[in-house]
C-alpha cells in the first residue's frame, strides 16, 4: 500500500519539530509535485511529494546519520522500499551509495540544496518572496560563496549533471517550480 501523505506527515512530525526543518520539507515536496507534472510524471505527483516531504527525515535529530538512520525509521513505520530509496539516494556521495537512477531521484539531489539556496535569497528582497526573482539575481547569489553558505554549489552542479541539464536549466525550473508553489508552500507552512 502507498504511503499516503497524511502518514508521511505525521511520520515526520514524530521526528522533527523544528519550524525551519518542516518548512523545508514541505518546500521540497511542493517543488517534487511541481517537477512530477512538469516532467510527464503527473501520474507519480503524490510519490514524488512524498518522497519531497520525507527526504530529511532523520536530519533534524540524527545529522551525522542523514540518509541511514532515515532508512531505519521508514522500515520501522512501513514506508515502501522505493520511497526509502528515493530519499536515500539524495545523499549520494555523501553519506550513502545509492546512486539517483530515476528522473525523480535526480531531481530531489539536484533541487534539495537549490531550494534553500532559493528561499533565502527571496528572504532578501524586500518584497520576502520569489514572486518577482529573477534568473539574473538567482545567478548572482549562487555564484556568491558566502551568500547561504551552507547550500552546497557542488551538489547543485553535479545534480545538474546528473540531469543532463545546463546549470541554467536547473536554477530556471527550479525558481518557477519555488513561484508556481509559493502561495501553497505558505499555506501549508501557516497551518503549522
Amino acid at each position: 500500500m502507498a504511503t499516503s501523505r497524511e502518514q508521511a506527515w505525521s511520520l515526520l512530525t514524530q521526528y522533527n519539530k523544528e519550524p525551519f526543518h518542516l518548512r523545508h520539507a514541505i518546500t521540497v515536496e511542493h517543488v517534487m509535485g511541481w517537477f512530477a507534472q512538469e516532467e510527464g510524471f503527473g501520474a507519480e505527483k503524490d510519490f514524488w511529494s512524498v518522497v519531497g516531504l520525507l527526504h530529511d527525515l532523520d536530519f533534524e535529530q540524527w545529522p551525522e546519520e542523514h540518509c541511514e538512520k532515515s532508512q531505519e525509521l521508514m522500515r520501522q513505520a512501513g514506508v515502501e522500499e522505493s520511497i526509502i530509496r528515493a530519499t536515500a539516494s539524495h545523499g549520494w556521495g555523501l553519506r550513502v551509495e545509492i546512486k539517483p537512477e530515476h528522473q525523480m531521484e535526480k531531481i530531489l539531489f539536484a533541487t534539495d540544496e537549490l531550494t534553500g539556496l532559493i528561499g533565502a535569497a527571496a528572504l532578501m528582497r524586500p518584497s520576502k518572496s520569489v514572486a518577482d526573482m529573477e534568473l539574473k539575481s538567482l545567478k548572482k547569489k549562487f555564484k556568491d560563496k558566502k551568500f547561504a553558505a551552507g547550500c552546497s554549489r557542488d551538489v547543485i552542479t553535479q545534480g545538474a549533471e546528473l540531469l543532463g541539464w545546463d546549470l541554467d536549466t536547473l536554477l530556471s525550473k527550479t525558481l518557477q517550480a519555488m513561484q508556481a508553489e509559493e502561495s501553497a508552500i505558505e499555506e501549508a507552512v501557516a497551518a503549522l
